[in-house]
C-alpha cells in the first residue's frame, strides 16, 4: 500500500508541475477534472503520464488529451519549437509550410506551430485550409521550404491526431526533397524537443502567413498533368472521401485532366471529424466503403474511388464479372494489384527508370522489372524509404505499397499521394473500356504472365502492446520449418535494423512485423501459383486455397 501510495504522489506531482507549464486553458481545465478525481482516477492519470510521446519517423501520433502521453497544445509547442531549433542548428534556411486536416485540434496546432516558427525568427507559411497531405508535401518542393509539418492523423480513430515532419532539398537531399524524415534527423529532432525546457519560455510570433488559393490550383494543375494529353476520358466515377479533406481537391483535379466530375457519396462529401458513418475512417477495414460501392451500383459505374481522410492513400474496387440477384457486385482490389496495375500501364506507356516496393509487397512487381530489363528496388516499410530507393543511378519512377499508398509521379510529390494515383488508375481504366477490357482483364494478363501472386494479411489489432512483443518473440524462438508442407528455404530476421521476420519456401513468402503506426501485429502473405495452359481462373483458385491455409498456419505460429 505505501508504494502505490509513493507512486500516486509521483505522479500527482508530475501532474502539478505539466498544470504549471501547460499553455492551454482547455488543456489544464480537463488535466485538472482528472486529478480531482483521485485515487478513482489513478490508472488514467498513470497513462496520461506514461512517458511523453515520442517524435519518430513518423512524426508524432496519438490520443488528442492533455499530458505528455496524447497529443494537445502543450505537446504540438514543445514538438514545434524543438522542430524549428534543430532546423537551426542544422543551417536550414527558408520558410517552414504547414498544413493541416479537419480533424479536432488540428487548425489549433498548425496556428500553434506557425507562432513558434516566427517566434524563433522563422518565416511561416500556412497552408489556406484543411488539404490534403499531398498538397503539404507539394508546397514543401514548390515554395523551396527548409521544411514541412502537416498535422493529421491519416485514417487513425477520430480521437487522435498526428504531426509528420517532412525536409526541403537543402536538408533532405535530392531523394529526401519534399520527403518525410528518416533517421537519423527524427533522433535529433526529438532531442531537439526533450531540450525545450519550460513551455513558458517559448517565444511565441505572429501567426505567419496564410497562403492563397494559388498554391492549391498549382498542385490541381501538375496533378492534371501525370495522364497524358488525348486519351479516352469516357469513364463514370463513383468517389469517397470519408469524410476527410480529399474532395475539393480530388474533383478539381479530375476536371482539370477532362475527366467527367466524379459522383461523390453524399454524406460522407464535407469533412466530419467524427466520421460518423464509418466505424474506422481506413477504406481497408471491412464496412467502410459499402456507401462507396452502393453509389456506384446506382449510377452504374465504370469504377469506385476512396482517398482516406488525409487522401495520401487511394482504394479501387471494380465490377465483378459475374452479377447477383440484385445485379453485378463490387470487388476491392488489394493494394498489390493497384500497384502493379499502376507500374504495368507506366512501364507500358514508355515511363523508364526506377520501380520500387517495399518488403512486404508482391514480388509481381520485381518479377515484372526483371522481365522488362528496368531497375528495381526494394525497401523496408514507408514512403519514407520508397523515395529513398535505389542508389541514386537511376530515378525513381514509381513507388507504393501495399497498404494503399502510391507515388505516381516522385518529381511532383515524393510521396504517396491518393489524388494522383486516382487520376492515373482513371486513365488506365478509360484507355482499357475503348478495348472493352477492364482492370481485372489486364489483371489476369499479368498473371497469364507471370503467374497468380496472391497475396493477403494478417492483421491482428491489440489493446496491449504485451501481446504484439510476445508473438514476435515467440515466432522467433520457435520459427516453422515448413508452410504449405514445403519447407522453409530461408527465415530472416532484420533486428536491429528493423523488426521484422521473414519466411520464403520456393513459392510462398510471409513477413511479419509490428505496425509503425497503429496498435497491430501484422503478418503479410504470399503464394505464387503459375498458370497452366492459360487457365487464370483455376490458378487463382489454387493460390487462394493456398494464402488461406498459410494464414491458418501463421496465426497458429504467432499464437493469435
Amino acid at each position: 500500500m505505501a508504494a502505490e501510495t509513493t507512486d500516486l504522489d509521483t505522479i500527482r506531482e508530475r501532474a502539478e508541475r505539466w498544470l504549471a507549464d501547460d499553455p492551454d486553458p482547455a488543456g489544464r481545465a480537463e488535466l485538472r477534472a482528472v486529478l480531482d478525481q483521485l485515487p478513482g482516477s489513478a490508472p488514467e492519470l498513470a497513462d496520461r503520464f506514461a512517458g511523453p510521446l515520442t517524435f519518430g519517423t513518423a512524426g508524432l501520433r496519438g490520443p488528442l488529451r492533455a499530458g505528455p502521453n496524447g497529443m494537445n497544445l502543450a505537446v504540438v509547442t514543445q514538438a514545434a519549437a524543438g522542430l524549428v531549433a534543430w532546423l537551426a542548428a542544422q543551417g536550414g534556411a527558408g520558410p517552414l509550410v504547414i498544413g493541416y486536416d479537419a480533424r479536432r485540434g488540428s487548425r489549433e496546432f498548425a496556428a500553434r506551430t506557425a507562432q513558434v516558427a516566427t517566434g524563433a525568427g522563422r518565416s511561416a507559411l500556412l497552408l489556406p485550409r484543411p488539404l490534403p497531405t499531398p498538397v503539404l508535401a507539394y508546397a514543401v518542393r514548390h515554395l523551396s521550404a527548409v521544411a514541412g509539418v502537416m498535422v493529421t492523423a491519416s485514417h487513425n480513430p477520430p480521437q487522435d491526431n498526428g504531426y509528420k515532419v517532412y525536409l526541403g532539398a537543402e536538408l533532405g537531399g535530392g531523394s529526401g526533397a519534399g520527403a518525410q524524415i528518416v533517421p537519423p534527423a527524427d533522433a535529433g529532432i526529438e532531442a531537439a524537443i526533450r531540450a525545450v525546457g519550460s513551455l513558458t519560455r517559448v517565444p511565441l510570433g505572429p501567426a505567419g502567413q496564410v497562403l492563397g488559393d494559388d498554391l492549391v490550383a498549382a498542385y490541381v494543375a501538375r496533378a492534371a498533368g501525370v495522364v497524358a494529353p488525348g486519351g479516352s476520358r469516357e469513364l463514370t466515377v463513383a468517389y469517397t472521401p470519408l469524410h476527410g479533406v480529399g474532395a475539393a481537391v480530388f474533383t478539381a483535379t479530375f476536371a482539370a485532366a477532362g475527366f467527367p466530375t466524379p459522383g461523390v457519396v453524399p454524406d460522407q462529401a464535407e469533412p466530419d471529424p467524427d466520421f460518423p458513418t464509418v466505424s474506422f475512417p481506413n477504406p481497408e477495414e471491412p464496412g467502410a466503403v459499402d456507401r462507396l460501392v452502393a453509389l456506384a451500383a446506382r449510377t452504374d459505374a465504370d469504377l469506385a474511388i476512396a482517398n482516406d481522410p488525409d487522401a495520401d492513400r487511394c482504394a479501387v474496387a471494380v465490377r465483378e464479372p459475374s452479377g447477383g440477384p440484385d445485379g453485378p457486385g463490387w470487388r476491392m482490389l488489394r493494394g498489390d494489384e493497384v500497384g502493379v496495375l499502376l507500374a504495368d500501364h507506366l512501364m507500358r506507356g514508355g515511363v523508364t527508370g526506377l520501380y520500387a516496393t517495399t518488403i512486404v509487397s508482391s514480388s509481381l512487381l520485381r518479377a515484372m522489372c526483371t522481365a522488362r530489363g528496368l531497375p528495381y528496388d526494394e525497401t523496408l516499410t514507408g514512403f519514407k524509404w520508397i523515395v529513398r530507393a535505389g542508389d541514386g543511378s537511376d530515378p525513381l519512377v514509381f513507388g507504393y505499397e501495399e497498404a494503399l499508398g502510391y507515388c505516381v509521379a516522385p518529381d511532383h510529390v515524393r510521396d504517396k499521394d491518393g489524388i494522383t494515383a486516382a487520376l492515373t488508375v482513371a486513365e488506365l481504366a478509360a484507355d482499357l473500356k475503348v478495348q472493352g477490357l477492364t482492370l481485372t482483364d489486364r489483371l489476369d494478363e499479368l498473371a497469364a504472365e507471370f503467374g497468380v501472386h496472391q497475396t493477403d494479411q494478417l492483421s491482428v489489432r491489440v489493446d496491449d502492446l504485451r501481446l504484439i512483443t510476445g508473438a514476435m518473440a515467440r515466432i522467433r524462438a520457435v520459427t516453422p520449418t515448413t508452410l504449405l508442407g514445403r519447407p522453409v528455404t530461408e527465415a530472416q530476421d532484420l533486428l536491429p535494423e528493423a523488426d521484422v521476420v521473414i519466411l520464403r519456401t520456393a513459392a510462398a513468402r510471409v513477413v511479419i512485423r509490428p505496425s509503425g503506426t497503429e496498435p497491430k501485429l501484422k503478418a503479410y502473405l504470399e503464394v505464387v501459383e503459375p498458370v497452366a495452359d492459360g487457365d487464370v481462373a483455376v490458378a487463382r483458385t489454387r493460390a487462394a486455397s493456398a494464402v488461406a491455409t498459410l494464414r491458418t498456419e501463421i496465426a497458429h505460429a504467432l499464437g493469435v
